[in-house]
């Protein structure tokens, strides 16, 4: 059966949206707690969030940032979304070396992906309609000359080198480029720039970009005489204390090419019971009753995986779609006996099978060199034996013989070989 998702709507049992915020543990780091939140309960304000293209797809941190922009928007402000066409070509420090410099060409290519992800996100409709900007428009007209003479000016180098991420690479074997140490200089410059056409007054951001956040208030404060605001959102861990979205170093990425639908849905499903709650927080838009009924599932029902099921749902729907979260809870059901397999497109089968151990085979292969191949079995008599025993099965149909072979590929591409109830393997046309 169907679900529905949560309509993308803010808590109203919280008095303002910095109290929702709190709650959903989106608040780390701020400049001042109390004007903060007399400034996000009072009249609309700008604020505005930076996305670099150094990459050609946002991914899960960036997701944290679009959702609480998307949250203070329906607060009634007004978000101005950067995607940044100069900064992209420089890069932020990173803890140990220099980043690859990506060519003008890719970075503006990115500029453009980047952009139309990070526009599903937000309303460009009614009275508060988001704004997509660019700090090339700015930068790229600066010369250096004027870049150094009223801007440069502003910045203290003892304060710069104080930045964790500066005195972390200052301190490492490669040290740091004036490419990298000005980063800071560049994020400020868009903070007062967005500040003078727009009367932003509020950053947003990870807990992590301290030091670069802060860089635009100080040179408001200095060039402007006038203050403004950052909400830092905090690095999400697991329980743990590893950092959440890393895989065995690979990234979760939003674009479905880069990590499909159904790899996307698996991955929320996944989740620690310990960790599920703080997720449906902050990735998701249900409400603070629904989220408590929840935990008291996972508290009383852990088996049921309640929250595990509703997570991956919701936050599937939001990046991807409604249909693509179904095809997702669909395949998974057809994996494992519960659907038919072949009513799965080609497409989604696919990607749910590029997931698990596989192998490649003609029509014809023994079942139980298969077996082996996919890591089933570890020898021909161990195949044997699983068979004989019943716990074989191609495509959700038993394997009754001992010397059977690959007979039926779905879609004439895939087969899907199971051992038991939850040992899986896939079979691509060779």
């Amino acid at each position: 059966m169907s679900q529905t998702a949560a309509p993308i709507a803010n808590d109203s049992s919280f008095a303002n949206v910095l109290h929702e915020l709190k709650w959903r543990g989106l608040v780390a780091l701020s400049t001042d707690d109390a004007e903060l939140e007399k400034a996000l309960a009072g009249d609309p304000i700008t604020y505005y969030c930076g996305f670099d293209p150094t990459a050609a797809s946002l991914h899960l941190g960036n997701l944290v940032q679009l959702l609480t922009m998307r949250r203070l928007q329906l607060a009634g402000h007004h978000p101005l979304c950067l995607i940044g066409g100069s900064t992209g070509l420089v890069g932020d420090p990173r803890p140990t070396a220099e980043r690859t410099l990506n060519t003008k060409e890719t970075v503006a290519e990115w500029v453009e992906k980047l952009g139309a992800q990070s526009a599903r996100f937000l309303s460009f409709e009614g009275s508060n309609p988001a704004r997509m900007v660019n700090n090339l428009d700015w930068t790229a007209p600066m010369s250096a000359i004027d870049f150094l003479r009223d801007i440069g000016k502003y910045f203290r180098v003892g304060k710069m080198l104080s930045k964790d991420a500066v005195s972390a690479r200052l301190n490492s074997e490669n040290g740091i480029s004036y490419t990298e140490f000005s980063y800071q200089i560049l994020q400020g410059l868009d903070y007062l720039e967005l500040f003078r056409r727009y009367d932003c007054v509020l950053q947003t951001g990870g807990s992590d970009q301290w030091g670069n956040l802060t860089a635009g208030t100080d040179l408001i404060h200095r060039a402007e005489g006038k203050s403004a605001h950052i909400l830092a959102t905090p690095l999400i861990t697991n329980s743990d204390g590893k950092k959440f979205g890393k895989s065995e170093g690979n990234a979760v990425w939003l674009d479905a090419d880069l990590t499909s639908p159904y790899a996307f849905y698996q991955f929320w499903l996944n989740v620690e019971d310990a960790d599920v709650i703080d997720r449906l927080k902050v990735f998701t838009f249900l409400t603070r009753d629904e989220i408590e009924a929840l935990a008291a599932q996972t508290a009383e029902a852990p088996y049921l995986r309640a929250a595990q099921k509703r997570l991956a749902f919701e936050v599937t729907v939001l990046v991807h779609s409604a249909e693509a979260a179904q095809a997702a809870i669909d395949a998974s059901a057809a994996l494992f006996g519960q659907g038919e397999l072949a009513s799965l497109d080609a497409a989604t089968l696919g990607s749910a099978l590029g997931e698990l151990p596989k192998t490649t085979a003609v029509a014809g292969a023994p079942i139980t060199q298969l077996l082996i191949e996919t890591g089933l079995v570890d020898s021909i008599s161990a195949g044997r034996r699983a068979i004989k025993e019943g716990g074989v099965y191609l495509n959700n149909v038993k394997v009754e013989a001992e010397d059977a072979v690959l007979t039926d590929l779905i879609h004439g591409k895939f087969a899907v070989l199971r051992r038991g109830k939850k040992t899986l393997a896939a079979i691509f046309a060779s």
